[in-house]
């Protein structure tokens, strides 16, 4: 057996939590679901503790993917992280805490009078999941070594527009690393660059926004310097994603590029040093 440690990190406040949940190998393992036109990351640290990044949305593929990467048995999630309340991002939440128990609910905490985020409301609250805002200087124990670090918001996002108030994670395990930007527009990447230039080296990024020409802004992906950008979204998407400027920029700047809607599920493992891709 190990130990699960959420440790927050905030100005104000410090929260530690202990539970008790099963050994696993040494690995972190990132999968990038397959939920269409949509995000749903999950991350499993080297000792068992399992964080979902969002849920796709409204159709309860989460739930098929997520039995592909779970233990059938398995019925626990430690904490799932919603970047921001857009349909795509939040839709099955209410079907994850349908099927699992979930112990923490992180959030920007941005208003959103939508039947889907009203949906989600309703089903959190009534889950008992302890409710966290999401603010950066927060830093998530994965176990092992393994953390996430919230980079943005670093400020009260309830006025912004959805996408502007994204969670923008970075995953870390030894020297490998994984960027997560939600749908954070150019803006708030740029923001990034100007104080935290140094810290932003990845070796996986999730390509912004679906590979909206409105995200992944040229200084960014560079800052980022990522092996891996990995799109996730629906074919035939209506947005046209991933946009002919991104996709030109990641072939500029020689980054391997994955894609959701034509290999399914991406899965990456480290071992701290380097990070490996899980063939299906």
């Amino acid at each position: 057996m190990t130990i699960l440690r959420l440790l927050f990190l905030g100005l104000f406040s410090l929260v530690t939590v202990w539970l008790w949940i099963p050994q696993s190998a040494n690995t972190l393992t990132v999968s990038f679901l397959n939920v269409g036109q949509g995000d749903a990351i999950f991350i499993e640290g080297p000792t068992g503790i399992q964080l979902l990044v969002d849920a796709g949305p409204p159709d309860r593929s989460v739930l098929r993917e997520l039995g592909g990467v779970m233990e059938v048995t398995d019925r626990t999630i430690d904490a799932v992280l919603e970047t921001h309340p857009d349909q795509d991002h939040i839709g099955g939440i209410p079907d994850v805490f349908e099927r699992y128990v979930v112990s923490y609910f992180l959030e920007p905490k941005i208003p959103n009078n939508t039947k889907a985020n009203q949906k989600v409301e309703k089903t959190v609250e009534g889950s008992g999941a302890k409710r966290i805002i999401a603010r950066r200087g927060m830093r998530l124990i994965l176990g092992g070594g393994a953390y996430a670090d919230v980079l943005f918001p670093d400020r009260d996002v309830s006025k912004l527009e959805t996408n502007t108030g994204s969670v923008i994670l970075r995953v870390v395990y030894g020297d490998t690393s994984f960027l997560l930007s939600g749908d954070s527009p150019q803006a708030i990447e740029k923001f990034l660059v100007s104080v935290d230039s140094e810290k932003l080296q990845s070796t996986v990024l999730k390509v912004g926004h679906h590979g909206s020409k409105n995200s992944n802004a040229e200084v960014f992906v560079r800052t980022i310097n990522p092996e891996y950008g990995v799109y996730s979204r629906g074919c035939n998407n209506r947005y046209g994603h991933p946009a002919h400027e991104v996709l030109a920029l990641f072939k500029t700047l020689h980054i391997r590029t994955l894609d959701t809607c034509e290999e399914g599920k991406i899965t990456f493992t480290s071992d701290g040093l380097k990070v490996s891709i899980v063939r299906n």
